[in-house]
């Protein structure tokens, strides 16, 4: 038999659609295939069993000794001499479609919600292209999402990628269905065609941003992905790829803004942990397998724009922090990769404050590029870094209080906790339905500085002063 590497494409095409029968080896999702011929990486494959059901898997691993296939749909009823393995010789494709926009379908991008696909527009690697980066366009776009805390500290732009980190119990689900219905560039009439992947979570969160964009009346804007948790597990790893094969097509084709929602990472990452170890491979930290950067990677590097393709994907990865460690090898490596992050806090949630996102940990790498004069506000760069460090004294002088107490406070330090309070409960909540404009956002922050002598504002200019302080 010819090496793979040796294979002409005359070859390939003898070769895909072969048969073989009986398994070596069963284990968890994974099969082992001996004495095949050489089968490419990624390869579709299609399981028969003893019943003549088909299942469809793919190529995990290949060697000259043993092909490992994972099995989407699982391999429960399998047994060894009775499993059929048809490799197909081409990867994973999804048969993309404009239509598909207002439907429910699962992690493979199969319909969920009963009604027949329409017919697609062409298939694609589920696996994308790389975009060339000397193509690729810089994002500059602001996306206004009617939250205040998002768009005036940690602004979102067109062709991001920007995480949501949060943890067991935040309303990171409410907060990326609020951003989804309230989405738009301002200054042109352009809309947000929504990808959604739910990878691994309950039914009640599948329900409830489903009822989100019905009531709100978007749903017919929405491609939803589900792979629930009582899903093979292994349909996690796909689900994502799925979704971005569609907004590529949405985007990059139809020449649409799409904003990509993929929630829960963490969820998706617990597939690649245990797929890692059935193969037996060797655990890096945490027991994630070594390649988890790179894997995160190929997810978070499909967002962007094109340069001279109208369309975009901007990416909003939602992750739950095991014991809201900001540290563990999940959010660690997304920070790597991705341009920013939000981080929600615990405490500021318990004491009522939505969305509860904590500024000072929270960071947009693009937001410099896409605010100012022209696109939100002149005084938006400065306003934004007044903000930050006016409250991120507040955290220091309510360090003081908690050893000395309030009433032991200087007369200035007391203004801080005035403007911490209202920083918090007038500028970074609202309400679930509230859509602030970038103009309302950015008076409410000088509100908040107006509680503050004006000599304490330093990284504004007098002129930003003398037109919006007190006003």
């Amino acid at each position: 038999m010819k090496n793979s590497n040796m294979l002409t494409g005359l070859d390939r095409v003898l070769l895909s659609g072969r048969e073989y029968v009986g398994a070596d080896k069963i284990d968890g999702p994974l099969v082992f295939m001996r004495n095949t011929h050489p089968i490419g990486y990624g390869e579709l494959v299609e399981c028969i069993d003893q019943y003549g059901k088909v299942r469809t898997g793919q190529v995990l691993d290949t060697s000259d000794e043993v092909v490992v296939v994972q099995l989407f749909e699982g391999t429960s009823g399998l047994t060894l001499p009775g499993t059929k393995m048809r490799f197909i010789g081409e990867p994973l494709t999804l048969d993309v479609s404009e239509q598909m926009l207002g439907r429910v379908l699962n992690g493979l991008g199969k319909s969920r919600d009963g009604a027949m696909l329409p017919r697609g527009e062409g298939h694609r690697d589920v696996n994308g292209l790389p975009i060339n980066p000397t193509s690729r366009e810089y994002p500059r776009d602001f996306i206004q999402s009617g939250i205040s805390v998002l768009d005036g500290l940690t602004t979102l732009i067109q062709g991001q990628k920007l995480p949501i980190f949060s943890g067991n119990g935040l309303p990171h689900n409410q907060l990326a269905a609020q951003i989804a219905r309230q989405a738009k560039v301002r200054g042109a009439d352009q809309e947000f065609a929504i990808v959604f992947a739910a990878m691994g979570v309950k039914y009640d969160v599948a329900r409830f941003f489903i009822d989100s964009f019905e009531e709100s009346g978007v749903l017919s804007n929405v491609a939803l992905f589900l792979s629930l948790a009582d899903d093979p597990s292994i349909e996690r790893i796909i689900t994502p790829r799925s979704a971005l094969t569609l907004a590529e097509h949405l985007a990059f084709e139809k020449g649409k803004h799409v904003l990509v929602i993929m929630t829960d990472m963490t969820n998706y990452c617990e597939s690649l942990r245990e797929i890692s170890t059935l193969r037996g491979e060797i655990p890096s930290r945490k027991g994630y397998p070594g390649y988890l950067y790179s894997n995160l990677a190929e997810l978070y590097e499909r967002s962007g724009k094109i340069a001279g393709r109208d369309g975009s994907i901007t990416q909003l990865p939602i992750l739950t922090m095991p014991n809201d460690d900001i540290g563990h090898p999940i959010p660690d490596l997304t920070g790597y990769i991705t341009e920013g992050q939000i981080v929600f806090d615990r405490e500021m949630h318990a004491r009522g404050i939505y969305p509860p996102i904590n500024g000072l940990p929270s960071l947009s790498r693009l937001m410099k590029d896409g605010i100012g004069e022209g696109m939100t506000r002149s005084d938006h760069p400065h306003l934004a870094n007044q903000l930050f460090a006016s409250y991120s004294h507040v955290k220091d002088v309510r360090n003081l209080a908690s050893v000395i107490g309030e009433e032991e406070l200087t007369v200035l330090d007391q203004q801080y906790l005035e403007f911490g309070d209202f920083f918090e409960r007038k500028f970074v909540h609202q309400a679930f339905d509230e859509d602030r404009s970038i103009e309302l956002t950015l008076d409410i922050g000088w509100k908040a500085l107006s509680l503050l002598p004006a000599e304490e504002l330093q990284r504004v200019t007098d002129q930003e002063i003398e037109q919006h302080y007190r006003s």
